[in-house]
């Protein structure tokens, strides 16, 4: 059973910076694709980047081109998300999913089978 489990999460000031990690355990990850939602306080959970493991073809929320980037380190099952320019827009829960069977942009939460609890990121304004 493929398991993500996210860490970095954390309070920092506006206009800073912060690096989510993501370990994926459980299984090959060949031919899926990872993503990151995040789910705002008070709001519906949205997404942020997904990439494909086989290639690392990436894709991106509009809120977020140009400021964040993800990647992948295949050695280690690891994905990342490197956030800067960071706002108190950005403030919500960022959670790491897998999917199987998906297909570009894979921006549909429901598509993804495995899930992780996810981490806090606030930004002070």
């Amino acid at each position: 059973q493929v398991r993500p489990v996210e860490s970095g999460g954390g309070l920092v000031q506006a206009g800073g910076s912060l690096r989510l990690s993501c370990v994926v355990s459980g299984g090959t990850l060949n031919n899926m694709v990872l993503g990151w939602f995040r789910q705002p306080p008070g709001k519906e959970r949205e997404f942020v980047a997904s990439i494909s493991w086989n290639y690392g073809r990436t894709a991106y929320a509009d809120a977020v081109k140009g400021r964040f980037a993800v990647s992948r380190d295949v050695a280690e099952n690891t994905i990342y998300l490197q956030m800067t320019s960071l706002k108190p827009e950005d403030t919500a829960v960022y959670s790491c999913a897998a999917a199987s069977r998906w297909s570009f942009p894979a921006d549909r939460y429901s598509d993804y089978d495995f899930r992780g609890q996810g981490t806090q990121v606030t930004v002070s304004s």
